[in-house]
């Protein structure tokens, strides 16, 4: 019987709990998207220019990167084959 009660309780709590988030009102969600927008008009975005700057300095740190690590690889390879 206690544990019908406790059940009875639990039931009782989520009725008079407050709303989800999904059941917020239209104009609470309208607010946030202004907000949001208002945010995203702050941001300095960089210029294409810079991106593509930026893009090709990644794509030759990546290669040169790769390179070192192959050469390290293949000499380590060496080494260790003249070993055993």
């Amino acid at each position: 019987m206690a544990e019908n009660k406790d059940v009875e309780k639990d039931s009782k709590q989520q009725k008079d709990s407050p709303a989800k988030k999904s059941d917020q009102k239209p104009e609470a969600k309208k607010s946030w998207f202004q907000g949001l927008k208002a945010e995203f008009k702050r941001i300095t975005w960089p210029s294409k220019k810079r991106v593509a700057r930026e893009t090709v300095a990644v794509v030759i740190s990546a290669t040169i990167l790769a390179a070192v690590t192959l050469g390290v690889d293949v000499l380590l390879e060496l080494g260790l084959q003249n070993i055993w």
